[in-house]
């Protein structure tokens, strides 16, 4: 008898649409990623740019455009979509995508979807300077902030048929560990607050709220840090399981302008074992399709790798190779018995790591999915 297939989710970056309040007062009316994606040029002999979109510099926050995110993403073996959810103290941000074009689709039902509260410093980084990144919204919220977005995405998300459930239960994952903690300051207020919106969930008649940590190793952005005894504190915190956002997170990548995707996939394999004795809750896995923030540096500025978004690029990262890794993850995820695994990412263009079909190798990278994952549905 064959292992059971498990739930394949996909991380979503949702910056690329025009109608953001924000953007605009920051870069101006109608900005979004894209502009970077745009102007980008190579960075260094042999660096495998421009990225070019095989459909176009599309709005996501249009219905139309995302029917068709949704079509390509269902039949290559997608089962859902994790959108990066940004709430802020004032408010929330980069939601257009998701309540305009995701929600209204005519084919929603046919995706499932879920957040990863990205609750991270949001920094000036689009571009990057190399020493002057102004802080523009903090991750740090009050905790009225965290029980407003607790009461809205139980109320207006939760309750949707499309919204992705473990064994009933409402999955909501966390990116950054330390800002949560700042966020109350201490682990017991931490926990009582996580706690609160385990009750809220299940007083909206669901019978559990799944609690997810993002957790790594090796700090990426700007501002970020490893706090020491992670697993203790994620089981203090009542999270239900752990799992990664990205290989980069969990490997040193040197000073050379690139570093091989085979070796990374190789280090964070290893780092997989790791994370199975090091944590004693379920870990999902990721699958990384590729890395390379140079979309996000002044491209005046010369280039060497000096740190977030100056990194070395992943190189040989070939449909070829990422279909390796899918099935390194699909013998591993067989082994552990997890339900769920992830990919990054559907579209972070700017950070080199995207599913969505690009010119130079077309749909392979969803094809490559499809090979290893698909089922009859």
């Amino acid at each position: 008898m064959s292992p059971k297939r498990p739930d394949v989710g996909c991380y979503y970056f949702p910056n690329y649409h025009r109608s953001e309040p924000r953007n605009a007062a920051v870069h101006g009316e109608g900005w979004c990623e894209w502009e970077l994606v745009k102007a980008m040029t190579p960075r260094f002999p042999g660096h495998r740019q421009p990225k070019v979109p095989v459909l176009g510099y599309t709005d996501e926050a249009d219905p139309a455009v995302m029917a068709k995110k949704i079509e390509d993403a269902s039949s290559h073996g997608i089962d859902y979509f994790i959108f990066d959810y940004y709430y802020y103290d004032d408010g929330p941000f980069l939601e257009n995508c998701l309540n305009d074009g995701f929600l209204r689709s005519p084919n929603v039902d046919k995706l499932k979807f879920c957040f990863m509260w990205a609750n991270h410093d949001w920094l000036d980084i689009h571009p990057s300077l190399r020493r002057s990144r102004p802080l523009l919204w903090p991750g740090k919220v009050t905790p009225e902030t965290f029980r407003r977005l607790c009461r809205r995405t139980v109320d207006t998300y939760f309750r949707h048929p499309s919204y992705y459930k473990i064994d009933g239960a409402p999955y909501f994952s966390i990116y950054h560990l330390e800002c949560l903690l700042a966020s109350f300051g201490s682990v017991e207020a931490t926990a009582a607050a996580l706690r609160e919106f385990r009750d809220m969930t299940k007083a909206a008649g669901f019978p559990d709220l799944h609690l997810n940590m993002v957790v790594w190793g090796q700090p990426v952005l700007p501002g970020e840090r490893e706090l020491a005894d992670q697993p203790k504190v994620v089981r203090k915190l009542g999270f239900d399981s752990v799992t990664s956002y990205v290989w980069i997170h969990h490997m040193r990548l040197g000073d050379r302008p690139e570093f091989p995707y085979r070796k990374a996939m190789e280090l964070y394999l290893e780092h997989w074992k790791n994370m199975c004795a090091s944590y004693d809750l379920p870990y999902y896995p990721n699958a990384t399709v590729g890395w390379d923030p140079s979309p996000r540096t002044i491209l005046s500025e010369k280039w060497t790798p000096s740190g977030y978004p100056y990194t070395p690029v992943l190189s040989g990262n070939t449909p070829e190779a990422f279909e390796t890794a899918l099935r390194e993850i699909r013998d591993g995820v067989a082994r552990t018995g997890v339900s769920t695994f992830n990919i990054n990412c559907w579209n972070e263009w700017t950070e080199g790591s995207m599913l969505e079909p690009e010119a130079e190798y077309g749909y392979a990278y969803l094809e490559a999915v499809k090979r290893v994952f698909d089922r009859v549905r």
